[in-house]
């Protein structure tokens, strides 16, 4: 599946909804469904700075495409790093770098957040990105 089909199956879902608390709910049980990150792992070293509640992402290649895995210690923000990498995870480097992200907006995800979560969602997003662009670098 291509990152926008997944993005368009994610608007899809979130349109089921008839409000946010439904939302969130949805978002927690995604964070529940969230391929862990091993505990070696979660280190200072793969904390998304910006956040305010800790997230640890690790990111590897296999066959020319970025597999990350994630955790929180939140459990909204824990949903909110689920949906990144439900989108970005398998997917090849330069397709990660090219993505846009408007489903965020979509969904209306990003209005629905304070602010303090709305700028980790941001560094996330940047961090998948940067590993992205790390491991696109080496393919060339």
């Amino acid at each position: 599946m291509t990152i926008q089909d997944i993005q368009n199956d994610i608007i899809d879902e979130f349109s089921m909804f008839d409000d946010w608390m439904q939302r969130y709910e949805y978002m927690i049980e995604l964070g529940k469904s969230l391929p862990l990150i091993d505990d070696q792992y979660k280190t200072d070293d793969n904390i998304i700075k910006g956040c305010q509640s800790k997230v640890w992402v690790h990111a590897k290649m296999e066959d020319d495409k970025v597999v990350f895995t994630a955790d929180s210690d939140a459990i909204i923000t824990k949903g909110i790093i689920a949906i990144l990498i439900r989108v970005f995870s398998n997917q090849h480097p330069k397709d990660i770098i090219d993505a846009d992200t408007n489903f965020i907006d979509e969904i209306g995800l990003k209005e629905h957040l304070s602010p303090t979560r709305a700028n980790g969602l941001v560094s996330m997003i940047k961090q998948l990105k940067m590993y992205a662009i790390a491991y696109q670098t080496q393919l060339n």
